[in-house]
């Protein structure tokens, strides 16, 4: 009997590793993203000023070979860019050198890096009271005010910021916009909480979010299908939180709201991620961007809880 349950175990593994094998299979092909090359966008270099206009944006964009996406780690923090741009604001004063290493993943989770060196002129400081409204000092929570008329609008580009659409008041109820949360951290980081509704009493990093259809394919979200198309819009496409990194620049005295990688608030539009402050009080702010289709700007009016 003892023979019998050994030979019947032996044939059991057998069917288990094979199985695995099987599985195995499905994987595909491991491989490697090579030939990493890096450009390097320092705003306003030229010849008389090659570390740049003093605004301390670099802008990055990377291609490979055999890559599916791309990673950007800065100052230990780490930001996705599934097409390879990133933008950074080097906000320490004066002349440094900063190290940033791009991440490219291949097809089975394979990858490969590379390390790049950038000296970068920054003169910009921003005002002490637009980082207390933004960050408390410390962390600060924001939300679209959906309670107001016109928190969401679109407009032409620089025009009137409500001329094609404004909201009512909690008009896009129920999208996957008004349960969103941005948090701001005097540090530089910040984070998007997908929905704050399913942290209580365990955190829940699951969510959803509201876009423009085609550009919020670049969130390459779990489970796109599950989404609701409605004209144009991409109501509660399935996302989880996430953190990015935030900078405030000035060019041409506008203050300006930087968000790198796939950062976004209220809609996602694509684009460079770059938010103008048009309005701002000790609690609330109004801020407008251009669509990554270069079609509209879109307004959204935000206040800390």
């Amino acid at each position: 009997m003892k023979n019998l349950k050994y030979i019947v175990l032996s044939l059991f593994s057998m069917v288990v590793i094979t199985g695995c094998q099987d599985d195995d299979i499905e994987f595909g092909d491991i491989t490697a993203p090579t030939n990493i090359q890096i450009d390097v966008d320092i705003q306003g270099a030229d010849a008389d000023n090659p570390n740049g206009d003093g605004s301390g944006i670099v802008n990055f964009i990377t291609t490979a070979d055999n890559v599916i996406s791309f990673q950007y780690s800065y100052n230990g923090s780490v930001s996705s860019a599934p097409a390879g741009a990133q933008s950074y604001n080097f906000s320490i004063l004066g002349l440094n050198t900063y190290s940033v290493t791009v991440i490219a993943f291949g097809t089975g989770g394979a990858s490969t890096s590379k390390t790049i060196e950038v000296e970068v002129l920054s003169t910009y400081e921003p005002p002490a009271d637009l980082i207390t409204m933004l960050t408390a000092n410390s962390s600060r929570t924001w939300r679209i005010k959906s309670e107001a008329p016109g928190h969401f609008g679109l407009g032409a580009i620089g025009g009137d910021l409500n001329g094609f659409f404004s909201a009512p008041p909690e008009d896009k109820a129920g999208v996957g916009m008004y349960d969103d949360r941005y948090i701001f951290n005097i540090d530089g980081t910040f984070t998007h909480i997908t929905d704050n509704t399913n942290d209580d009493p365990d955190l829940n990093t699951d969510g959803t979010v509201f876009g423009r259809e085609n550009l919020i394919d670049e969130l390459n979200g779990p489970a796109p299908q599950d989404a609701t198309a409605n004209g144009a819009d991409i109501e509660n496409y399935p996302y989880f939180d996430y953190s990015e990194q935030w900078f405030l620049t000035g060019p041409g005295g506008v203050e300006t709201l930087n968000l790198t990688g796939i950062g976004f608030l209220g809609y996602y539009i694509g684009g460079d991620h770059t938010y103008i402050i048009e309005s701002r009080s000790a609690n609330e702010m109004t801020v407008r961007s251009t669509d990554g289709n270069g079609e509209f700007d879109w307004g959204f009016i935000l206040i800390a809880e």
